[in-house]
């Protein structure tokens, strides 16, 4: 086998594992979107498409792993393809991390169905939601595209998804505070409100991953944060 040949086979390997990368990234977009959808239209049927949904997206991260490190072993990468590999790697453990906050997002649907709604709380979710989703999106395309500037400009919106949660968690201390009966119905929506911007979190970390492989350097100052609230998302119910 001539080495232009392997060339072409490692080119096709690395196409397809980026491919799987953007396969798996979709999958992802789409559970963000399902989780708030189903929470807003107290969707019982949908929140439980989401869970049973993370089961592909597990599978993809695990064999997007499995054909990196094999490609790594077998075609002994030079160092931007390498890099490439690398951050595909890590790029995958995010994603099936965001898909994981996803799935836990519509377990409690099927909890807060059973409850009154908070009022405006279902809406400001979905807005969050939506934004992480878009964030998401355009940090996938900076990876295809190898844009550095549109990753960096991702990596600075999550500034706006942190001032989202925090205003939302201030709103429902206060309606906790107004009304006990609101206690339960609150607590399960801030903990999806945190697994959101937890999400924001796992985006940023592509993004940033993105720069690396574009320019070689990792960003150079920390990225802004706005959640200064340290409690952490309790993931099973």
């Amino acid at each position: 086998m001539n080495e232009q040949h392997i060339a072409t086979a490692y080119d096709r390997d690395l196409e397809a594992i980026q491919a799987r990368i953007m396969k798996m990234g979709g999958l992802v977009e789409a559970a963000i979107l399902d989780a708030s959808e189903s929470l807003a239209e107290r969707d019982e049927e949908m929140a439980e498409k989401v869970r049973a949904g993370d089961r592909a997206i597990d599978e993809l991260d695990s064999l997007i792993n499995d054909e990196c490190a094999r490609a790594i072993a077998m075609r002994q990468p030079a160092a931007f393809d390498l890099r490439t590999l690398l951050a595909v790697m890590k790029i995958s453990t995010n994603l099936e991390r965001i898909g994981d906050y996803a799935k836990n997002m519509a377990k409690r649907t099927g909890v807060l169905v059973q409850m009154s709604e908070i009022e405006g709380g279902n809406a400001a979710i979905r807005r969050m939601a939506k934004a992480v989703e878009v964030m998401l999106k355009d940090a996938l395309d900076a990876f295809v595209q190898r844009d550095a500037e549109l990753a960096e400009d991702v990596r600075q919106r999550d500034h706006e998804v942190d001032l989202m949660y925090n205003t939302l968690f201030r709103e429902f201390l206060t309606y906790m505070m107004e009304d006990p009966r609101n206690i339960t119905a609150c607590m399960h929506l801030h903990f999806i409100a945190k697994n959101i911007e937890r999400m924001g979190d796992h985006v940023t970390a592509i993004a940033e991953q993105v720069i690396y492989l574009s320019t070689g350097e990792k960003p150079g100052s920390p990225r802004p944060k706005a959640d200064r609230t340290s409690v952490e998302p309790i993931g099973e119910m």
